[in-house]
């Protein structure tokens, strides 16, 4: 079981890495405004395993979210499942001080099917947490070249 934190896009990427192909139906998607926190609980291919062919579902949590929106070609149900491509982190453009680092910005949930979550973060700060026992699949994400 996987828990993982991520406080930079160095982390971020370890995380998009294990939550690539995750299925998530779209009624498992929050924004809590007032906590700035914004959740999702997907069953993630789990490429920790490999040779293992199995999926976990897992709990991501975005805190420091001061916005988010939502582009695609239709807007999505509550029974609309999303596949995971990747999470990415663009900074917000400044000149930092001596001593400071560019810590907001914009993380970026693309989905297949053209959908995609853009969140507006005061920083990177994100959990990956398995809530539970595994379970087999016959199939393996495949990507095309």
């Amino acid at each position: 079981m996987l828990h993982l934190t991520a406080f930079d896009a160095e982390d971020l990427g370890v995380i998009s890495a294990q939550m690539q192909d995750a299925v998530i139906r779209f009624a498992d998607v929050g924004y809590l405004k007032r906590q700035r926190r914004f959740a999702l609980v997907a069953n993630r291919f789990a490429w920790d395993q490999l040779p293992a062919r199995e999926r976990r579902r897992t709990g991501l949590t975005f805190n420091g979210v001061t916005r988010v929106r939502r582009q695609g070609p239709q807007e999505p149900d509550a029974l609309t499942i999303l596949s995971l491509l990747a999470i990415t982190f663009t900074p917000t453009t400044f000149t930092p001080t001596a001593g400071t680092e560019e810590l907001g910005g914009v993380i970026t949930l693309t989905f297949s099917g053209g959908h995609v979550i853009a969140l507006d973060v005061e920083v990177i700060d994100v959990a990956l947490d398995d809530l539970g026992p595994a379970w087999s699949t016959d199939a393996t994400p495949e990507h095309g070249s």
